[in-house]
């Protein structure tokens, strides 16, 4: 909720949400300011690969996810929905990068509680 939000902004930390695409839209239409990163698959096909390799779904369900990320990886491609979007295929490269924004948020959270 968005005061399950702000309260963690109030206690000066970094608040991590996992939202689909809707919920990103909803979430821009409020007053708070977060950064908005969309850690994807290479694919399509690599994220079925790695689904089916995972064996925890039903045949339907990952059918179901596959097609809920189908849309979600169209929709996602709208311009200015996402601050920053980082593309899964190597996961210590993607935590890097995700580490280093998180980074530079977190410095910047510093800077303007020292102003």
């Amino acid at each position: 909720s968005k005061g399950a939000v702000q309260a963690v902004q109030a206690q000066n930390q970094i608040c991590v949400l996992d939202i689909d695409i809707q919920g990103v839209k909803n979430l821009k239409k409020t007053e708070l300011n977060p950064i908005y990163i969309s850690v994807q698959p290479p694919s399509l096909e690599i994220l079925e690969k790695r689904l089916r390799d995972r064996k925890t779904e039903t045949e339907e369900s990952l059918l179901k996810r596959l097609s809920a990320a189908r849309v979600d990886l169209e929709l996602s491609k709208e311009p200015g929905l996402f601050d920053l979007v980082i593309i899964n295929d190597d996961l210590e490269k993607a935590y890097s990068e995700l580490k280093e924004v998180l980074l530079e948020e977190i410095k910047k959270t510093e800077e303007s509680r020292k102003s």
